[in-house]
């Protein structure tokens, strides 16, 4: 007798698994928030993808404005990609691991809020790595990278910064990440990089709160000087003390986040 064995392609295993997941049902609260994300169209590596766009959505969510609970509908999730809910669930369990979200017995999987203590942490940790970064910018980055940071800021100037706000804000949070990146220490930039994926969602809500924006063109304006003059002490003290003047601010006036 020969035995002959039927491979199924990806395609329509891939197909198989989405019929399942919609025989399986599911239910989710009526008035509870739901992501709004985009179909994954490619076959290739399903979990990453899916993790990817997750965690973009989550990170460009203000989510720190509103008190109500954002729940992650595994089931529509799945429907709204266009794939099976395997690589969705392992996706979110990744950024569980994370500290993007968190999951609740019996109840489901919600975005996560850090308290006001985790964020005053993040923002020490942030503080210790962006200003070893800075000391290595002046020992060994190039004037043109350095002056790329001057050019960020060219459009602000006087009413401007307060009147594109929202496009300073953007700008704030790339000159960040743009000075971890200058220091060249790949070991640093790893470090720095899932922690500032949090930040930039609190860095985002307090840039307008008190009069923090004046306060940040000026000491981004300083710290680009002692940089282009490669002062590494002063970059060192300036850039840490930006960071934790933020840690402060949040400290004292951040009451959302109680």
């Amino acid at each position: 007798m020969n035995n002959v064995s039927h491979k199924r392609s990806p395609a329509a295993v891939e197909r198989a698994a989405q019929r399942d997941d919609a025989a399986g049902g599911g239910t989710g609260g009526m008035n509870e928030a739901r992501l709004v994300v985009q179909p994954i169209d490619s076959r290739e590596t399903f979990k990453d993808k899916a993790y990817i766009a997750l965690k973009n959505v989550i990170v460009s969510m203000d989510i720190y404005r509103s008190r109500s609970e954002i729940r992650l509908d595994e089931r529509q999730l799945a429907q709204d990609f266009g794939i099976s809910r395997t690589p969705v669930r392992e996706a979110m369990a990744q950024l569980e691991r994370e500290g993007f979200v968190r999951s609740v017995p019996r109840r489901g999987i919600y975005v996560v809020r850090k308290t006001k203590r985790e964020v005053v942490e993040m923002i020490e940790a942030w503080a210790a790595l962006e200003s070893m970064a800075a000391r290595l910018i002046t020992e060994t980055a190039l004037d043109a990278d350095i002056a790329g940071l001057r050019r960020m800021f060219a459009t602000f100037e006087g009413d401007k910064l307060h009147a594109k706000l929202d496009e300073y804000s953007e700008v704030n949070i790339n000159f960040h990440q743009t000075i971890i990146q200058l220091s060249g220490n790949h070991t640093l930039i790893r470090l720095a990089e899932n922690l500032f994926t949090h930040m930039r969602m609190i860095r985002r809500q307090t840039i307008g709160e008190d009069d923090r924006v004046d306060r940040s063109i000026r000491d981004h304006m300083n710290i680009i000087q002692a940089l282009e003059t490669r002062d590494t002490e002063r970059a060192e003290d300036l850039v840490r003390q930006h960071a934790l003047g933020l840690a402060q601010h949040v400290q004292k006036h951040v009451d959302y986040l109680d």
